[in-house]
C-alpha cells in the first residue's frame, strides 16, 4: 500500500543506467516508484515483478497522473527532450540523464521555455556529487591552493559497453567524456571556457567500424588561463580509473581512485600490496548517486536551484561539439 506522504515517482528506461535508478528508487524510504515506461517487454515485465510498480505504454497518460511528483528520465538519449518538455508542461519535478540530446539546437528551443517557466530540473552529472570531487571543489573555493592554474582529469573505462550502446551513443567526447567537460566547468565557476583541441585514436577495429574512438585527449583554456587536460579510454586493464588534480599558485587537491578497500600489507616476503580499484562505474560513484537522489527529494520539496542545471547539461554538450569540430578540421577551436 502506498503512503500518500510518499514522493511518487514515474521512471522512464530500465536499461543499463534506469536499472541502478530503479534499484536507488525503490529502496528510499521517502519514494514510491509508481510508473516504469520501458519499450522492452522483458525490461518492463521484469521491473513491475520486481518493484510492484504500474506499467504505462502511453507516456502521455504518466506525466498527466497528478500522483506523479517527480519525473526520472533515463531512457535513450533521443526521447529526453521529448520526455523533459512534457514534464515541464504538466508541473513536474524532473530529473535526466546526460546527455540532454545530441542535437543542440534541440537543447536551445527547450531551454528558452523553461527558463520563463522556472521547472526544477536537475541533470544526470552524478560525478559533481561524489564526496571526493565536491570536497576538492570547496577547498577551492576556501584558497587552500591559491589561484587556480592547472585542471588534469583522467578517466578511463574498464571496459567499453556493448557495442549496440557505442553506436546510439554520440561517441566519446558526447557519452563518457562530457561528464569531465562538466567537471572543468564545475570547478572553474564561472570563468568560462575559450579554447578547445581535440585528439582521439583507436586501435580496435569496432571503433573504426561503428565511427567511435577509442581513446581521447583534450586540452582546453579558460578566459582567466587556466590549463585544462583531459585524458578518456574505452579500456584500462587495472580497473575504473577515475583521478581529478586541481593544481594552484600554492599547492595541489586531488581527488583519486577508490580501491575495494585501502589496506596494505608489508612482511617479509613484500613491501607492500594493493586492493585492485572499484571496477564498474556503479560502484564507485554509489555515493554520488545517493547524494544526487537526496538532492533531487530537496529539490522537490523546497530547494530552488540544483547541483546540475539543464544549462550546465547544455554548456556540456556545447564543448563536446567543440571537440569533435576540432577533430574535424585539425586545429584549436575558439570559442
Amino acid at each position: 500500500m502506498v503512503k500518500d506522504n510518499m514522493i511518487k515517482v514515474a521512471l522512464f528506461g530500465v536499461g543499463r543506467i534506469g536499472q541502478m535508478h530503479a534499484e536507488n528508487l525503490n529502496k528510499h524510504k521517502e519514494i514510491k516508484l509508481l510508473y516504469v515506461y520501458e519499450k522492452s517487454k522483458q525490461l518492463s515485465f521484469k521491473a513491475k515483478k520486481l518493484y510492484n510498480c504500474k506499467l504505462e505504454k502511453n507516456y502521455k497518460k504518466v506525466f498527466r497522473d497528478k500522483k506523479v511528483d517527480i519525473i526520472f528520465i533515463s531512457s535513450p538519449t533521443n526521447t529526453h527532450i521529448k520526455f523533459i518538455e512534457e514534464g515541464v508542461k504538466n508541473k513536474k519535478t524532473i530529473f535526466c540523464e546526460k546527455p540532454l540530446d545530441l542535437n543542440i539546437k534541440k537543447i536551445i528551443k527547450t531551454f528558452k521555455k523553461i527558463k520563463k517557466i522556472k521547472t526544477k530540473i536537475q541533470i544526470g552529472f552524478n560525478r559533481r556529487y561524489d564526496p571526493g570531487h565536491y570536497n576538492i571543489k570547496k577547498d577551492l573555493e576556501r584558497n587552500k591552493i591559491g589561484k587556480l592554474e592547472k585542471i588534469i582529469i583522467t578517466s578511463r573505462d574498464p571496459a567499453p559497453p556493448p557495442a549496440s550502446y557505442l553506436k546510439s551513443s554520440g561517441g566519446i567526447l558526447r557519452d563518457m567524456m562530457i561528464h569531465d567537460f562538466d567537471l572543468c566547468r564545475f570547478y572553474l565557476g564561472k570563468d568560462e571556457i575559450t579554447e578547445i583541441h581535440a585528439f582521439t585514436s583507436s586501435f580496435e577495429k569496432l571503433y573504426v567500424k561503428i565511427k567511435d574512438h577509442e581513446l581521447a585527449v583534450v586540452t582546453m583554456k579558460s578566459k582567466k588561463g587556466v590549463i585544462c587536460v583531459i585524458t578518456n579510454a574505452r579500456h584500462c586493464s587495472f580497473g575504473y580509473d577515475q583521478r581529478i588534480e586541481l593544481f594552484g599558485k600554492s599547492g595541489m587537491l586531488i581527488s583519486g581512485n577508490k580501491k575495494v578497500d585501502s589496506t596494505e600489507l608489508f612482511n617479509s616476503k613484500q613491501s607492500s600490496t594493493q586492493k585492485p580499484f572499484l571496477n564498474f562505474f556503479i560502484e564507485r560513484y554509489a555515493d554520488a548517486y545517493n547524494l544526487q537522489l537526496k538532492e533531487l527529494i530537496s529539490l522537490y520539496k523546497n530547494k530552488t536551484k540544483p547541483r546540475s542545471s539543464f544549462e550546465d547539461g547544455y554548456m556540456a554538450l556545447k564543448l563536446a561539439n567543440a571537440a569533435y569540430k576540432s577533430l574535424r578540421l585539425k586545429k584549436t577551436i575558439k570559442l
